[in-house]
């Protein structure tokens, strides 16, 4: 698989990794036994970057890439984890003391001394402008805790607040071929100032798959059921935020730019890589073989410049007015 670096961390990764939340909760239920399917086919198939958080099944996915890692010692795997969204959203809760125990308990659950990566699980925005916030990871760093860490965020920005911190090594936002505003600064600053970009939400929680329609139904403890006006997190998580009749209809015009040597998801997946300044890409898998197709995605051919073309105005036309100004 095509390997791409995060500067700041001093690692490579591949350019399609696997995103773990589906492994914790809010997914409908993913069995052990397929977890670690998951976890197998994508590591197999050349992924080396896994993304989890410690609230993704209350450490549910940390605990089982923690089984994971003791089978594969010498896979050379890097492991992102999150932090922050186990207590109410205030600013001033984002202290070195609770830093320590968050990562404590990752490190527990995931059987590392040092976490490779750690990043702020989309804080209130006041977070990103406090100095005492960033002492307090950059403490860590020399505790050996973490070896590096990021930010999460849910708007653009965010990331260009976190970008201008010296110590930040990643971004993770947003994007795919119904969520562009990122190409607009925020690739181009994490570029120039060598932060990598985590590339989250590449399918649109499954929507640019093109396996959905009108008549699709998610179990209720999907978010995809109960979070599409946002009543348990932010809305853009959902369907990157996007109406899902309208997400319908702007991929029904997509599905007929998409080559025979590649699926609806593969084509959204490679949109993705082929947007310069990206790191890597956390599609989510729920069985072995979504894990394979999705790794594959790495080495199929750039799309064309009709077919990017073509993405751009599909989403001019029918993404932009209702997403564009809101993240």
């Amino acid at each position: 698989m095509e390997q791409r670096s995060f500067n700041r961390l001093g690692r490579t990764v591949g350019a399609v990794g696997l995103g773990a939340w589906q492994l914790g909760a809010d997914w409908g239920t993913v069995s052990e036994d397929d977890a670690m399917a998951v976890l197998a086919a994508a590591v197999d198939a050349g992924v080396t970057f896994l993304d989890t958080a410690d609230v993704y099944g209350d450490g549910r996915s940390e605990q089982l890439i923690g089984r994971f890692l003791r089978t594969r010692p010498d896979a050379g795997l890097t492991v992102a984890t999150k932090m922050g969204r186990r207590v109410e959203q205030r600013p001033e809760a984002y202290t070195l003391a609770n830093f320590r125990q968050w990562t404590d308990r990752s490190r527990a659950n995931l059987g590392m001394d040092t976490l490779d990566l750690v990043q702020l699980h989309c804080p209130p925005t006041a977070v990103f402008s406090s100095d005492e916030v960033f002492d307090g990871l950059d403490t860590l760093v020399a505790e050996k805790a973490i070896a590096g860490y990021g930010v999460s965020v849910e708007t653009c920005d965010q990331a260009l607040t976190a970008i201008a911190r010296p110590g930040v090594a990643s971004v993770q936002i947003i994007l795919n071929a119904v969520r562009h505003k990122p190409l607009e600064r925020v690739l181009p600053a994490a570029a120039a100032a060598g932060v990598g970009i985590i590339a989250r939400v590449p399918l649109a929680s499954g929507l640019l798959s093109g396996r959905y329609d009108e008549h699709t139904e998610f179990p209720a403890d999907d978010h995809r059921n109960y979070n599409r006006q946002g009543a348990a997190f932010d809305v853009g998580e959902t369907f990157s935020g996007v109406d899902f009749d309208r997400g319908l209809a702007a991929v029904r015009r997509l599905a007929p730019l998409v080559d025979a040597d590649r699926t609806m998801a593969q084509f959204a997946l490679r949109w993705v890589l082929d947007q310069a300044g990206v790191t890597v890409v956390i599609p989510g898998a729920r069985d072995a073989d979504q894990a394979r197709r999705n790794a594959a995605a790495a080495a199929l051919s750039p799309l064309t410049d009709e077919q990017l073309a073509a993405v751009r105005e599909t989403y001019d036309e029918l993404i932009r007015p209702q997403v564009h100004d809101r993240w």
